[in-house]
């Protein structure tokens, strides 16, 4: 598919000889005499690109691109004049303008213009989808009431400046809320850098936070640029703030209040511009009341508080979350996706999840790994999940290899199995025949001999 031009200008002899320049060029071409008539044009038929002279009647070329832009700002202008001046440039530039190019034309300088800018507008789109493809993969999981009132106040303080202190047990998503709140910012195109406190030993996190000068202490062979300045302009995520020493913390809340800070070693003081999102497993208040927290630094944290569910709090959640574990499975594996028997996830739902949704997903990823079958049942999951074998329902090895006969053992080997593919297909005897190979009327008289307890 061509690239499509619209090209605007009051007169006749410069549309003509540009649209057959062009369209020998490979590109679809569209006129326009004005800057009314452009418009119109790109409300019925959007073009990848506007070449438009500046001096028209009517509505000219800068009040026009003004409209474009407002509606249109991913189509690409380039402007054009005879009558051409700096401060016209400027301000056509100011409006959005890709390039400003002075009559006479040559036509080598308009091609090289319109390739630059339907490149620029190649790379505007590719950093829409991957931006879109982030926002996707970050996607915070549930349709329950919970997980709805989170999403919903991560699009309001998404868009906006203010730092946030993201509360919730470990394995609940923290990180995830911080990510989903950096890609809806203004600060998107920036980097986000997140720190773990709880990670970092006491004697390099200043190092870590803040960077050292070469030589600033044992060990410090070169220059370290810190997290703050990584950050700058971009989100800094503090994971675990509550585990931070009251010095760090003191240090912390002297830049956050100063934003600029000095290299650990250094003397030159640098300026920093960071939006800030903290995360907590601990409750900060009862952490001030024995002293191990500033509350001056929680409360310049606790801007907007989010409160991130746990997911014995949100157990209607599981069936999706497992789907959507399953389906990242398969795609890191590369193999085709598994499914997860009704009473297996009805089995998940009653647990407690002491490790919240992390504990989920590594379930999920073991189970695909470790299960033969393209269906996970309730007899593939292990303790603690499977409350069969938490209660202490006897293990088949364990009575199979009880049996002293071999007949014995066979016979009840085959009553764990039936029992077992029964289940797996819903108690459905055509479909549980088919699947083991035997006839209906078989499995029937099994069935029966199991029913009166015999093996």
């Amino acid at each position: 598919m061509f690239p499509t031009i619209l090209i605007v200008d009051d007169e006749p002899s410069i549309l003509k000889s540009l649209q057959g320049l062009l369209i020998d060029e490979g590109f679809e071409v569209n006129t326009a005499a004005n800057g009314y008539e452009a418009l119109q044009h790109i409300e019925a038929e959007a073009p990848d690109l506007v070449l438009m002279d500046i001096w028209m009647p009517g509505i000219d070329g800068l009040e026009t691109l003004k409209e474009i832009k407002k509606n249109n700002p991913h189509i690409q202008v380039i402007m054009i004049t005879g009558h051409g001046t700096i401060e016209t440039a400027v301000q056509a530039t100011k409006l959005g303008a890709f390039d400003f190019i002075e009559k006479p034309l040559s036509i080598e300088r308009v091609i090289v213009a319109i390739n630059n800018a339907l490149n620029f507008r190649r790379l505007e789109e590719e950093n829409r989808y991957l931006r879109k493809k982030t926002i996707d993969k970050n996607a915070i999981t549930g349709a329950s009431p919970m997980i709805q009132g989170l999403r919903e106040t991560i699009a309001k303080v998404g868009p906006s400046e203010s730092w946030v202190l993201i509360k919730g047990e470990n394995g609940t998503g923290k990180e995830l809320v911080a990510r989903n709140i950096h890609s809806l910012s203004p600060r998107a195109s920036k980097p986000l850098i997140d720190v773990n406190c709880a990670a970092i030993p006491e004697e390099l996190i200043e190092s870590e936070l803040f960077g050292h000068e070469k030589g600033a202490f044992t060990g410090a062979n070169s220059k370290k640029i810190g997290k703050f300045q990584l950050a700058d302009q971009g989100t800094l995520f503090l994971d675990e703030i509550g585990d931070m020493s009251l010095k760090t913390q003191a240090k912390i809340l002297r830049v956050l209040q100063e934003k600029q800070f000095q290299r650990v070693g250094g003397s030159r003081t640098l300026q920093v511009d960071v939006r800030v999102i903290a995360a907590t497993n601990k409750k900060l208040e009862e952490e001030i009341t024995k002293g191990l927290f500033r509350e001056d630094l929680y409360y310049r944290l606790n801007v907007v508080p989010i409160e991130v569910p746990s997911l014995k709090d949100r157990q209607e959640d599981i069936p999706m979350l497992v789907d959507a574990f399953l389906e990242e499975a398969a795609h890191k594996s590369r193999t085709p996706k598994k499914s997860m028997a009704p009473e297996a996830v009805s089995m998940l739902q009653q647990y407690t999840w002491p490790g919240n949704v992390r504990e989920l997903k590594n379930l999920v990823e073991r189970l695909v790994i470790m299960t033969a079958d393209k269906v996970i049942t309730a007899d593939h999951l292990p303790k603690p999940y499977n409350p069969r074998i938490a209660a202490g329902e006897s293990q088949p090895l364990d009575a199979l290899f009880g049996m002293k006969e071999l007949k014995e053992a066979r016979q009840l080997f085959e009553h764990y199995f039936i029992q077992r593919k029964l289940r797996e297909n819903d108690h459905n005897i055509t479909h549980t025949a088919k699947s083991i190979g035997v006839e209906r009327s078989y499995l029937h008289r099994r069935i029966k001999r199991l029913d009166q307890g015999k093996a």
